[in-house]
């Protein structure tokens, strides 16, 4: 590496200087993150460390922070102040303060390749930092879990099973209807068909596409030609006979994980009556309960390291992940390392979802072309023959090893109505459409109230809104009716079912905002909330724990038990007057924890739409703030309209708000598709 001279070392060490004082300055201001001047101060301190490359650091940490993997220097080049949606004036002073700026892509590579604190891949790594990969500059440990993820994802997809297909074509049919379909082939069945072939599938596909229907005829298909199949690998293991089959749910949240299992287990209860030689209520009592990703991998407290990993893998044949949109890029690295490689991997999601709060966008990296198919002429007659169903011309092309495993569902059966169009006109982008739709008499099921002021949300929190009901009145009373000191009606099975009842109802309804802070926020919102209630007679709220409090956990805790983003109500405990528990839904069942001991817990009367993946309300309030800004996007309104079963509510104080967000897709750097080759 070429060093500079004594006199431009002094001259950069004094614009560096200058570079530091700006970066302090807008961090008072809340412009960037106090962890963005934290690195470049600690890259600088590293060796001879030149403003721009102090200024691209700034950049790749705030991107890290809103989900991007790495730096596009081709973007760096082009308008580095739209990287951070900021306007010319806040931009100005940065630009300055960094001096001169390589003009093109290739010039920051340049740049890039003389700096101590890069590892150019293919050169000689010293464990830098940064690590430049084409055109693609990451923090160590993103490439690191992007080249991990892309490694096994190639592997996966590319390791071949060899299939019975005459056996499989018998039990797929059996295991689904034989009645004409409409539209096109079944694509659910198709799925089934595609999975077994392989150590990786992807299902995906919109709410109401049936998913989980899907995987449940899957798992029932793997019991039954269990003994029909093997690995196609060198030393790999063989899968066991089906009694031997083992089988492991899980999903990114404990809401996420309880609905797969209870979904899974009435799919296969209603398959048994079709196929009761499969004995599939063994199976599904075999598979136990669905975990959350933490769990299963066996996460330790206060670290990222998890208990298992390639030199302790998981002992499972076939792992389903439900909610795959929701699981970022380290999460996925760790698990697919931990996977034993004879193992079935399964991943279920909709592409279109929000993705996850930290960095990666996996699922949409993975699905990127699904809906185009481009299934190649081996997988057409692979379909054909174990099917029974042609794949139409329109989806078949030359791609790679992953597309061949990768299914779209297309026809949405819960999703029909009005909330399925209004749905598919903001996926499309199509905002004209949106209005459209929430304008037309839709029976009730949807409404579009622009608030003139806070009150007017906070009357839908109370009852709901004509024609929809719901709010949290409802859970409320139950509480009171439950006893007249807020509800204790006894211990045993009557409180468990009063308990149950009371999660139901809470369950019903709920408030979903863009952005956490403001008037219009989750903090403004739940604090207002709380308020309107007592002001009611609904609650009465006695410092920080009160009856009818609910609580969303935001830190995983292993010693409770409870986990990251689950949902619990504060009610007395029958066993201790006085005392308050939070009481979680699972299903059919409760559990249960002393509200002292939850420490990592926030209201939530209002959650964020983030927040809100993996559950399901039978009115959903969207609330959207009074300017857009780059949080609000179109998968944000996609995501928060698909939480609806029912009846669906939009308030925005500002209508114009609903078309910009609209207009606005969540666009990621990754380098994932590239290192995958897809």
């Amino acid at each position: 590496m070429i060093k500079p001279g004594p006199a431009a070392a002094a001259a950069a060490q004094d614009q560096a200087a200058i570079l530091l004082a700006q970066i302090d300055a807008l961090t008072e201001t809340g412009q960037l993150r106090r962890l963005s001047g934290a690195f470049a101060r600690f890259v600088a301190s590293l060796g001879h460390s030149s403003p721009p490359l102090m200024l691209a650091c700034v950049l790749l940490s705030e991107l890290e922070g809103r989900g991007h993997s790495c730096l596009l220097l081709s973007e760096l080049a082009s308008d580095p102040r739209a990287l951070l949606g900021w306007s010319e004036e806040d931009w100005s002073g940065l630009r300055a303060a960094a001096g001169p700026l390589p003009k093109s892509a290739k010039a920051w590579s340049a740049l890039l390749h003389t700096c101590d604190q890069v590892w150019p891949v293919n050169d000689l790594d010293f464990q830098q930092p940064l690590v430049l990969d084409g055109e693609r500059l990451y923090l160590r440990r993103y490439w690191r879990d992007e080249t991990t993820v892309a490694k096994a994802v190639r592997a996966r997809a590319a390791a071949p099973r060899l299939v019975d297909v005459g056996r499989v074509r018998h039990w797929l049919d059996i295991l689904f209807d034989h009645a004409p379909r409409e539209g096109g082939p079944d694509w659910q069945k198709i799925a089934c068909a595609v999975a077994l072939r392989g150590n990786l599938a992807i299902i995906t596909g919109g709410p109401g596409t049936g998913k989980t229907y899907t995987v449940a005829r899957l798992l029932a298909l793997l019991f039954a030609t269990a003994g029909g199949t093997r690995v196609d690998v060198t030393n790999a293991a063989a899968v066991p006979a089906a009694g031997g089959l083992r089988i492991a749910l899980a999903a990114p949240t404990g809401k996420a994980a309880a609905r797969l299992k209870q979904s899974i287990d009435n799919a296969l209860e209603d398959l048994a009556l079709r196929v009761p030689d499969l004995q599939l209520p063994e199976l599904a009592a075999r598979m136990g309960a669905a975990r959350t990703l933490h769990s299963l991998l066996g996460a330790r407290p206060d670290t990222r390291s998890f208990a298992h990993h390639k030199g302790n893998p998981l002992d499972v044949d076939v792992l389903i992940v439900d909610e795959a949109s929701m699981v970022h890029l380290e999460m996925m690295a760790v698990l697919l390392d931990a996977l034993p490689d004879h193992a079935r991997l399964i991943l279920l999601g909709d592409k279109d979802q929000l993705a996850s709060v930290e960095a990666g966008a996996v699922l949409g990296d993975l699905c990127h072309d699904a809906q185009a198919g481009n299934y190649d002429a081996a997988t057409v007659g692979y379909v054909l023959e174990a099917t029974g169903q042609d794949i139409p011309a329109g989806f078949q092309g030359a791609s790679g090893a992953l597309a061949q495993q990768t299914v779209m569902l297309r026809e949405s059966r819960r999703f029909g109505g009005p909330i399925g169009q209004l749905a598919l006109a903001v996926n499309a982008g199509d905002a004209a459409r949106a209005r459209a739709v929430l304008g037309a008499d839709s029976g009730g099921k949807l409404a579009w109230i622009d608030p003139a002021q806070q009150s007017d949300v906070l009357q839908l929190a109370l009852s709901g809104r004509a024609g929809a009901g719901g709010g949290y009145e409802g859970y409320l009373r139950l509480i009171k009716a439950g006893g007249a000191d807020g509800g204790e009606p006894g211990g045993g099975e009557a409180h468990g079912a009063w308990v149950l009842a009371v999660l139901r109802c809470f369950e019903g309804f709920r408030i979903l905002c863009a952005v956490r802070e403001g008037e219009w926020g989750v903090t403004g919102l739940n604090e207002a909330i709380e308020q309107r209630l007592e002001a009611a007679g609904l609650l009465r709220r006695r410092g920080e724990w009160y009856v009818g409090r609910p609580v969303m956990v935001t830190r995983n805790d292993y010693g409770t038990g409870v986990f990251n983003g689950d949902i619990g109500l504060t009610l007395p405990d029958p066993a201790r007057p006085g005392s308050l528990r939070v009481y979680f839904s699972e299903g059919a069942s409760v559990r249960s924890v002393l509200a002292t001991r939850l420490r990592q817990v926030e209201t939530a009367f209002a959650m964020t739409v983030h927040k809100s993946q993996g559950s399901e309300f039978s009115h959903t309030v969207v609330v959207l703030p009074r300017e857009g800004g780059a949080v609000l996007a179109r998968e944000l309104v996609y995501t928060g309209i698909t939480r609806a079963r029912e009846f669906f509510t939009l308030c925005t104080p500002a209508a114009a708000v609903l078309d910009l967000a609209i207009a606005q897709r969540t666009q990621r750097a990754s380098g994932l598709r590239g290192l995958i080759g897809v």
